[in-house]
């Protein structure tokens, strides 16, 4: 996977070991490295290639929602990172060591000094994946009427928060709702946000903060060191605690390494274990960074909290040594966080977002800059201005890549945004489309498709037109919505 211009971007010296041009004095030009993906491919997986005609039948039959087709009428799947990566040899290997017990696995114990080592947690709570670790965590901390400030809202997070009596209040930076906002830091806390709830409703009434690394909603974007200390220093002096969405938190560090001050020398995994010694405890959906099919957990340092969450996941999981997880599972958990810290990894895996994040500027494609960890987001409100953002533009762009090449994509605005107490629509500021690239799945060749699709769409995107929504769930109305074009 070639990708000219990260080496542009980025200095870090450890991210360009044998990245640099060779200097040869019998030729008369510079002869660049280029870098690729630090592993080979034992395995594929054959993918279907469709025809328009199918691909219309499919998302006709899906309801004009990508969350609704099958799998088998997709040719390149970036609906989710969650679950979709490809495991390593070394992960494979450990499935076959897996300890079946119901109680006192050893592939629980191998977890749980992994979750301790790298990341410096001292309880864990394995859970089926990072929902339940949310659902657990709201259930013990938040009490009816409690407010729960955060750096942008995630789906899962805010409804579980919600069905415990809470309310989420967003107190991320401004520069994060401004698609076009170059801040290295989007995912940062704006503490003056804060310190005014604080003062507003108490600190009694704030049973914690959430802080997301990275921030989803706002296209993978990361959080500070320095905002993560003020922030720290802010909650010690009120008594609140930090819980720490630690989903995409190497990627986070990978960001760290690269644009904050003082930390170009330092390895992911230290920056990680830095990262997590600034809060109380973490949800972990191991989905993502962990690079696993199935998993997550809570993880904390108060003994209290650790107590009664081990005593409600045996209500809501599964024993307190497996909750809900296979003991291969596990095991294929605690190698992958070792992996997922490993720095070749993490560049790769960041490189390729950005390679192809690259190739939609290059197109004109509008997207969120800078260009985020885990995916890209592009701008379906500058993409489609001419739909109203009741008429779901990201929506109907998520329908129109899925048409024209087969790429499964998803939206990420006022669908996923849902509705307040009192019915109405939120509106975000963001309407996007998530493109999310699985870990060590794709090639370069896959990015270039997906970028030329993309390019294909925008240059008819006038003729575009867009839908109503015509079945609705209760919940997370995202996932099985279902839509209609408009005449």
């Amino acid at each position: 996977m070639n990708c000219p211009g990260l080496q542009a971007r980025v200095q870090d010296k450890n991210f360009n070991r044998g990245f640099s041009p060779i200097n040869n004095n019998n030729m008369k030009h510079v002869i660049k490295r280029s870098w690729a993906e630090p592993y080979k491919i034992k395995m594929v997986e054959l993918l279907k290639m469709t025809s328009p005609q199918h691909r219309k039948k499919a998302l006709q039959q899906a309801g004009f929602n990508t969350f609704l087709l099958r799998s088998e009428d997709v040719y390149i799947d970036l609906l989710t990172d969650s679950g979709t990566s490809a495991m390593s040899d070394r992960q494979w290997a450990g499935m076959m060591l897996g300890d079946e017990a119901y109680a006192g696995s050893r592939n629980f114990y191998h977890l749980e000094k992994v979750v301790q080592d790298v990341y410096g947690y001292k309880y864990l709570v394995p859970t089926h994946q990072g929902r339940g670790a949310e659902n657990i965590l709201s259930k013990i901390l938040i009490k009816p009427g409690d407010i729960i400030p955060g750096n942008m809202y995630f789906t899962t997070t805010r409804l579980h928060q919600e069905l415990a009596g809470g309310k989420f209040e967003d107190i991320i930076i401004d520069e994060a709702h401004d698609p076009e906002n170059e801040h290295p830091f989007k995912g940062n806390v704006d503490l003056t946000k804060l310190e005014k709830l604080i003062k507003k409703y108490g600190a009694k009434r704030i049973p914690y903060i959430s802080i997301a690394t990275s921030v989803n909603m706002a296209g993978g974007q990361p959080i500070s060191i320095k905002n993560l200390k003020e922030l720290r220093a802010l909650t010690k002096k009120h008594g609140i605690r930090v819980i720490h969405d630690m989903t995409r938190v190497a990627e986070n560090a990978h960001f760290i390494q690269q644009r904050e001050k003082g930390y170009q020398n330092k390895s992911i995994k230290t920056i990680v274990k830095e990262i997590c010694s600034l809060t109380d405890g973490a949800t972990m959906s191991a989905k993502k960074d962990a690079l696993v099919n199935i998993g997550g957990f809570l993880a904390v340092n108060d003994w209290d909290v650790f107590e009664e969450a081990r005593n409600m996941v045996v209500v809501y999981e599964g024993l307190h040594t497996y909750g809900g997880l296979a003991g291969r599972d596990m095991e294929a958990m605690a190698i992958g966080i070792m992996e997922s810290v490993d720095d070749d990894h993490m560049h790769a895996r960041v490189g390729q977002v950005i390679y192809l994040g690259e190739k939609m500027i290059d197109y004109g494609v509008p997207i969120v800059r800078p260009i985020g960890g885990h995916g890209i987001f592009v701008d379906a409100k500058k993409f489609l201005p001419h739909i109203p953002q009741y008429e779901f533009p990201a929506q109907t762009l998520a329908a129109e890549v899925y048409l024209d090449s087969g790429v499964r994509t998803m939206e990420r605005g006022v669908v996923s945004a849902g509705r307040k107490a009192n019915g109405e629509n939120y509106y975000p500021k963001l309407e996007l489309v998530r493109f999310t690239i699985p870990r060590r799945v794709y090639t370069q060749a896959h990015m270039d498709v997906i970028a030329e699709s993309t390019a294909r769409v925008y240059e008819r995107r006038n003729k575009i037109r867009g839908l109503k929504m015509v079945y609705e769930p209760k919940y997370l109305r995202f996932f099985q919505a279902r839509f209609e074009p408009l005449k």
